[in-house]
């Protein structure tokens, strides 16, 4: 439950000041770009970023967060899976929103702007305009329109030209799913189905300006950029929260994909052993296996087809978690002389991950490491299911 208060403390927004249309600022105003460390939620894996207004003169100290959404949309969980669920720019006061942050024991920073009192009032009337309830919602893009994208667009916006962002802070070329697994360990869900999840099209290498689309790819760029006049862009950076030392990693090794998968792996070859030595075939294996790929299947033919997810298309693992298998589940609980010719379908499926495997040799898309157990499993089940019904004469179930 405090989880699911937090969450909303954070990505809805406490409105701050609402009822001034316009905010006096003094020549002692100053914009800042909040860069925010991850967190343990996937939600909260990548980091956070968002602009900071400070006056001391009129005691404002508030936040500019692009990264909100409104839990009260009608059908939420259904649009937030199509990728159609409309993301808004927030405004908050900045306590409020530190608080969040501290809570789930993530390091926050701040870069303070090198810009002039008008060019700060120009960046604050562009976001009060942007904050409007007819403005604030936009279509929301994990890589090319989020929170951290969101930061450098609207300053290059507003100032175009006079800020200048070098490139030379990027030393390694890197795709898309490598800069996720920067952040997600391969062993664990959060890889696993990010990988299941998403297509070819994150395996390629990603230019300097979409590596921004994660937060500390926006500070790093910051740090780099200039004034047309050759002065820094960031002329302060303070730490507002440091992450604290204790900080525990609660996941645990043995509920990790890798271990139960390689536990799946180790049950199908003990049963396979004892069907080839019986000379007989465990029907509710095959039927769990049929059953398990093609719902993987369907769902990823729908964040293929069915939704506006711009990754989540050209997935080729459609090719080991295959759709049609699911039809396949009743015939493989029935007798074997009612159904010899599935070893046309077993055999075609070993050729279905041979293809796969070979699109993973050539790198034209990455598949979860984590799968190579179920891989190993599938290919030992379909090849004995290929096997049985193509040489085992006697009627066994």
């Amino acid at each position: 439950m405090k989880k699911l208060v937090l969450l909303l403390f954070i990505f809805t927004g406490i409105s701050f000041a609402q009822e001034k249309t316009q905010i006096k600022l003094s020549p002692e105003a100053t914009f800042s770009v909040i860069t925010c460390g991850p967190g343990a939620e996937l939600y909260s894996t990548f980091g956070h970023n968002a602009f900071r207004l400070k006056d001391p003169v009129y005691g404002y100290d508030m936040v500019y967060n692009y990264g909100t959404f409104d839990f009260n949309t009608p059908f939420f969980y259904i649009k937030f899976a199509q990728g159609k669920l409309p993301y808004q720019l927030g405004r908050s006061s900045f306590k409020n929103f530190v608080y969040a942050y501290k809570y789930e024991k993530r390091w926050v920073k701040e870069q303070v702007l090198n810009l002039n009192y008008d060019q700060t009032r120009s960046l604050l009337a562009f976001l009060e305009d942007n904050y409007k309830e007819e403005n604030r919602a936009y279509k929301y893009d994990f890589f090319f329109n989020n929170c951290a994208t969101k930061i450098r667009e609207i300053v290059t916006k507003n100032f175009g030209d006079g800020i200048v962002f070098k490139e030379d802070h990027i030393v390694a070329e890197k795709t898309f799913r490598d800069l996720i697994h920067d952040y997600v360990d391969h062993n664990s869900w959060s890889s696993f189905g990010i990988d299941i999840a998403l297509g070819a099209v994150i395996d390629r290498k990603a230019t300097v300006l979409e590596h921004e689309y994660l937060p500390d790819y926006v500070f790093n760029a910051f740090e780099n950029a200039t004034l047309q006049n050759g002065l820094p862009l960031v002329k302060e950076v303070n730490v507002i929260l440091k992450e604290p030392e204790n900080k525990k990693d609660t996941s645990s090794l043995l509920l990790s994909p890798y271990v139960l998968f390689s536990i799946l792996l180790l049950i199908t070859l003990i049963v396979t052993f004892l069907d080839f030595k019986n000379k007989k075939r465990t029907r509710w294996l095959d039927a769990f296996i049929m059953l398990a790929s093609g719902l993987g299947g369907i769902m990823i033919v729908l964040l293929w087809f069915a939704t506006d997810h711009s990754m989540t298309v050209t997935n080729w693992n459609v090719l080991w978690l295959v759709p049609i298998n699911i039809f396949f589940v009743r015939k493989f609980f029935v007798k074997r002389k009612e159904c010899k010719a599935l070893w046309k379908h077993s055999a075609t499926l070993i050729g279905l991950i041979v293809i796969m495997l070979f699109l993973w040799l050539i790198n034209f898309q990455q598949f979860a490491l984590a799968a190579i157990p179920l891989l190993i499993m599938f290919l030992v089940r379909y090849a004995y299911i290929t096997y049985y019904f193509l040489n085992i004469t006697k009627d066994k179930p």
